[in-house]
């Protein structure tokens, strides 16, 4: 089969947003498409195994978010209130009628808040190692009170791990079985050195404001991933919120950190092409 790949621009207020479209010349820009957002520290490509597999029956789009190259750069760093807005601009202007986003960690806070309009385009929301917007620290009891032991006794690992050359998000498991796909994942990151990653992190979580229960305005199906590994976003903090939502459904991938879907790609999209074949 042959797969054809596009790059494109987004012109948006105060940047520009780079995407890529990748499918097969059956299928690129018609429907059914997915569209991937990445977490903190990635870009578009951190989404390589995900387009590869799923290329051949659908048209596939990564973008990097505003302020993450190669989208333009942005004076004191970009805002994540915007994000939902560049992701809505984006299906818009690749005139898409059929849209599942897949989101990782940061990219949760651009799905939720584009779900969260009920567009009528979005048929399927998967959201790995993110709750996204939602404050964990609203979930019910006693996960909550647990949550909050688990912040504090893992408060220190993100240092621990960067001080020994492991990125937190990739993990430890990561780093000692599949080292050149850890290097990889670092690259990624690397392309992103010169953004304030920290003042970003600080702006996410302070849009981190709702509770578990809103996510029942989303008309679509929802699939949330976890990894049993995740040093970031402990899974029991993610069941504890799709616990809530009635058309939510979680999928636990073992052996696996904060980035299931780079350290384990084939459980992943195992995964996620079941999920989306059952919302047809």
């Amino acid at each position: 089969m042959h797969i054809t790949r596009r790059l494109g621009t987004l012109e948006r207020p105060n940047c520009s947003i780079h995407y890529e479209v990748t499918g097969s010349c059956e299928v690129t820009d018609s429907g059914p498409a997915i569209i991937f957002a990445h977490g903190l520290g990635g870009n578009h490509m951190s989404w390589f195994q995900q387009a590869a597999h799923f290329a051949k029956n659908h048209t596939c789009i990564a973008f990097a978010h505003r302020g993450f190259a190669p989208s333009s750069p942005i004076a004191g760093g970009p805002n994540p209130a915007d994000y939902a807005g560049d992701l809505a601009a984006l299906i818009a202007h690749l005139e898409l009628t059929d849209v599942s986003v897949v989101a990782q960690s940061m990219g949760g806070w651009t799905a939720i808040e584009y779900a969260l309009t009920r567009p009528p385009a979005l048929k399927a929301l998967v959201l790995a190692g993110t709750t996204g917007t939602v404050d964990p620290q609203a979930i019910g009891e006693p996960d909550r009170a647990r949550h909050a032991a688990w912040l504090k006794a893992n408060a220190a690992v993100p240092q621990e791990l960067f001080a020994r050359g492991i990125h937190p998000a990739a993990g430890e498991r990561m780093a000692r079985e599949q080292p050149a796909l850890h290097l990889l994942y670092r690259q990624i990151d690397d392309q992103n050195a010169s953004l304030d990653k920290e003042s970003l992190r600080t702006r996410l979580l302070a849009g981190r404001t709702r509770k578990p229960e809103e996510l029942r305005a989303i008309a679509c199906p929802i699939l949330f991933v976890a990894g049993v590994e995740d040093v970031l976003i402990p899974p029991f903090a993610i069941d504890a919120v799709a616990r809530v939502i009635p058309n939510a459904k979680v999928a636990h991938i073992a052996d696996a950190g904060h980035s299931a879907y780079f350290e384990r790609a084939a459980e992943f999209n195992r995964i996620v092409e079941t999920f989306l074949s059952e919302t047809r």
